[in-house]
């Protein structure tokens, strides 16, 4: 079974927990992490570009000039797609890109994304951080001390409440709670520090969604 260290609030190690085989085996399904990916993406996109069509075009009320005998091609309307400062065939309008992929999906990707961090050595676990925190920097030296470069994603269930205050200004680190936190979370951010709290709770939610999957095929077996 994997064990992951346990660093304390000194930057030593205080222990080691163990990874659930159940979770942690086996190769990374990279095409649910792909799946759930492009769904997270596409709910970012503002969807705000937006063009005027025909009957959205000012002016246009009178006939351009008489039908026959100019030597030009017929024209009733200034507002023609064909006409410079008419409207725009087929344009863009304001939409919404998201959409949804199913739960038991979503909590897979979860699992898998955990599984990517971990097997890339970019999971980290610290003890429960009980103590106040006064200054930024007694919470960056902790990030210092697992020696981290690049984006990091903190998940400090457990902890005290200050530390949520103190880590407002370290560059490149964002919180998120075990129960909000989603596989895009994960994969977007380089590190991935959890306290021995958050990361039972992350199983916990995993283990759930693996005990749905095993209830629902039991079901269909019958």
């Amino acid at each position: 079974m994997a064990k992951l260290t346990v660093i304390n609030r000194d930057g030593k190690e205080s222990g080691k927990v163990d990874l659930p085989e159940d979770i942690f085996k086996d190769r990374v399904n990279e095409e649910v992490l792909h799946q759930v990916t492009v769904m997270y993406q596409a709910s970012l996109r503002q969807g705000q570009a937006c063009v005027k069509e025909r009957h959205e075009v000012s002016g246009g009320g009178k006939k351009p000039y008489k039908q026959k005998g100019t030597g030009r091609a017929r024209a009733g309307s200034t507002r023609s797609p064909l006409w410079v400062g008419g409207g725009v065939v087929f344009g863009p309008k304001p939409r919404d890109f998201g959409y949804s992929l199913p739960k038991k999906i979503r909590k897979i990707a979860l699992r898998e994304s955990l599984k990517a961090k971990a097997n890339d050595k970019n999971l980290h676990c610290l003890d429960d951080l009980t103590g106040t925190f006064e200054k930024t920097k007694e919470f960056a030296g902790i990030l210092n001390g697992l020696k981290l470069r690049g984006k990091t994603l903190a998940i400090l269930d457990g902890s005290d409440a200050s530390v949520q205050k103190v880590s407002r200004n370290v560059a490149f680190l964002t919180q998120k709670r075990s129960q909000d936190v989603n596989a895009y979370d994960i994969l977007r951010n380089k590190n991935i520090v959890v306290t021995k709290t958050a990361l039972s709770n992350l199983i916990q939610r995993i283990k759930g969604s693996s005990q749905e999957e095993k209830a629902s095929k039991e079901v269909a077996a019958k």
